[in-house]
């Protein structure tokens, strides 16, 4: 993964690891100011930390938890005072230990132990918790905590809550620096306007810096300056720490690692400078702002026209391959599953605010070269009245499916206004999206959506669909042709929104054969493509769809959606003169950057730079997928294609 500052002031607030900190922002092109914020003070005298490890060596401790590597070292000296090491190693391997995150492991690992449960990302108080509740159950357990700085009352809350007898262990306190200079000269510059970034690694530094402001009579204004200023925070409770600052937060890394926060921030400082800036510009208050309230002072008509992105589809010379991903917002970010813990799936579908925010989510973390609004192909089929669930673990369901004639004749023709919260959601997307991005509408193809119909879920043999198929052809066209009237409108509509391209998905139609498909679908999947409002690029995809590329090509469509099952440069010469889209295998994201980075150039070399290639994955992004293997990719896309 590339990418850079560009030479803009970074500010950023680490005292430990500062020096550090500030090479890794010269590395990344940026102009570093390091102000220290806070100093770890050991405890003097801690009797609470002796007393803890009298109950260790006495059997007494059922839990301990480490939340940091400094105060796991900390402790370790303090209990040296008055104890062999040995000693307070061997208890502590009698004991179940919990890190929280990778920083207390190392300490241990110095120490010659292991933790029985280590914390996973973002390593917050609530992943630990979660984690307890799965694993450890605490209900009348001894459970002792190693604090920082100062007490966690929603951890020790927590804790109590479910039932735990719970020990707090203080081994430092946070202060401010003894020289308070470097924090008044960040202040001083920032509320000068002369910071482009803000990097903050911990919530004690946000506190720090905002006391020391107080102090100087200058919060206000601190708090002013920043909204021209694009903010990255390393985890949860940073951000928390940020917004209670009365401050927004344009980037929350993936990984809490400074290594991490810097890097991705230098790959996207200059799109968050700009948006943060022109929305400012534009009366929106950067402070106290969503994704959804973003602004552009841009006023060129129609300034996506001309992107890569829309010049591909016309088959036009590019400065290089556009690149995005099906799935581009999805389940592999944690952003996105930490939503979905909040609102169930169909609710950020059917909420044009949350839609809006998923598409922009996915836009500001990878850059790609065009969004794709969120959404579900089945949408569609609610005002149908089939009772679609979306079931956990299980993905749709059709509680009462269509399998005969007389199901077909009483499904109602479906009024696209009912879709509403749809066309919403592109509105609100394109209002806040850069103007020069284009935004992509989609739908399920016919033969995709009646097959969901038929079956009632998923299926492999599609045994249902294709009995009507064969059996009852009259009844078989006569839904086709209700889904082809539905689908145009509501293609449209979303085209009528604010979208500038459209993509139809047609999952399942690669259980076809290519007389089947002659016979039964291309006839509707054309109908969908002739209607949708002319000069508004179509990209036609399914999968699994190597035998009927030729047809799907018949049936319309300014690009053809390759799978990764196919050779892309061989079906391109089948295909002729058309532009095409794909197709790298998604598994290949769980490789080495390395690897992805070799097949990407071969997939390029291959097609040598030919006009009319959207690069994208064979499929949509799986979960599960590294979040930095898709930045990788994306920016190899563009340095690999570079013409």
């Amino acid at each position: 993964m590339t990418g850079n500052f560009q030479g803009v002031r970074v500010a950023a607030f680490e005292s430990r690891r500062a020096d550090e900190l500030a090479n890794l922002i010269r590395h990344f092109g940026g102009e570093p100011l390091i102000a220290p914020s806070l100093r770890e003070v050991p405890l003097e005298e801690n009797p609470v930390a002796l007393a803890f490890a009298e109950r260790l060596f006495a059997g007494e401790v059922d839990l301990l938890v480490l939340l940091t590597g400094v105060g796991t070292r900390a402790l370790t000296k303090v209990i040296e005072t008055e104890h062999p090491r040995q000693r307070f190693v061997e208890a502590l391997r009698a004991t179940t230990l919990v890190a929280r995150g990778p920083k207390p492991v190392v300490a241990l690992r110095e120490l010659g132990l292991a933790p029985n449960f280590t914390v996973p990302e973002p390593n917050t108080w609530r992943e630990l918790l979660t984690l307890l509740d799965g694993q450890y159950p605490v209900t009348g357990r001894r459970v002792f905590v190693q604090e920082y700085g100062a007490t966690n009352p929603e951890l020790i809350e927590g804790l109590r809550a479910r039932g735990a007898r719970v020990t707090a262990v203080p081994v430092y306190r946070w202060a401010l620096p003894e020289d308070l200079t470097p924090l008044r000269i960040a202040i001083t510059e920032i509320d000068a306007g002369r910071v482009d970034v803000a990097l903050f690694t911990s919530a004690q530094q946000v506190r720090n810096l905002f006391a020391v402001a107080a102090d100087a009579g200058v919060a206000e204004a601190l708090c002013a300056a920043f909204r021209q200023v694009a903010i990255g925070s390393i985890g949860p409770t940073t951000t928390e720490a940020i917004r209670a600052a009365g401050v927004s937060v344009e980037h929350e890394v993936e990984h809490p690692k400074m290594g991490d926060l810097v890097r991705e921030v230098a790959r996207i400082s200059a799109a968050l400078i700009e948006k943060k800036r022109s929305s400012s510009e534009c009366g929106v208050d950067t402070n106290s702002w969503r994704r959804v309230d973003a602004r552009w002072s841009e006023r060129t008509a129609e300034p996506w026209r001309d992107s890569v992105f829309m010049r591909a589809c016309r088959r036009q010379p590019t400065s290089y391959t556009p690149v995005w991903l099906m799935r581009q917002a999805g389940r592999y970010q944690r952003e996105y599953r930490e939503l979905r813990a909040r609102h169930p799936f169909l609710e950020l579908c059917t909420n044009p605010a949350l839609a809006a925010e998923v598409t922009l989510m996915a836009v500001d973390r990878l850059q790609p070269d065009a969004a794709i609004i969120f959404s579900d192909l089945l949408l569609i089929l609610i005002p149908m009245g089939v009772g679609l669930e979306y079931a956990k673990g299980e993905g749709p369901v059709i509680h009462r499916p269509v399998r005969t004639g007389a199901d077909v004749d009483a499904l109602p023709e479906v009024d696209t206004a009912a879709l509403s919260y749809v066309y919403d959601a592109v509105r609100m997307t394109r209002r806040a999206l850069k103007p020069s991005i284009p935004l992509l509408g989609f739908a399920g193809a016919p033969f995709t959506l009646a097959s969901y119909l038929i079956e009632g879920a998923g299926s492999r043999s599609f045994i249902h669909t294709k009995t009507l198929m064969y059996r009852d052809s009259g009844s078989w066209h006569a839904l086709m042709e209700k889904l082809t009237r539905a689908l145009v409108g509501y293609v449209n509509a979303q085209i009528a929104a604010g979208a500038q391209a459209v993509q139809l998905f047609d999952s399942w139609v690669g259980c076809l054969s290519p007389a089947d498909y002659r016979e039964f679908v291309l006839p509707h999947s054309r109908a969908v493509i002739a209607g949708v409002r002319p000069g508004t690029p179509v990209i036609h995809f399914g999968t699994d769809t190597a035998a009927l590329l030729e047809l799907m090509k018949e049936a319309g469509g300014d690009v053809i959606g390759l799978d990764w099952r196919v050779d892309l440069v061989e079906a391109w010469k089948r295909l002729g003169d058309v532009a095409v889209m794909g197709n790298l295998d998604p598994v290949l994201l769980f490789a080495s950057p390395r690897e992805i980075r070799r097949q990407t150039q071969r997939l390029l070399a291959g097609v040598g730079g030919r006009p009319g290639h959207l690069f994208n994955l064979g499929h949509g992004i799986l979960p599960g997928t590294p979040p930095e293997n898709v930045l990788e990719l994306v920016d190899a896309v563009r340095e690999l294609s570079a013409r």
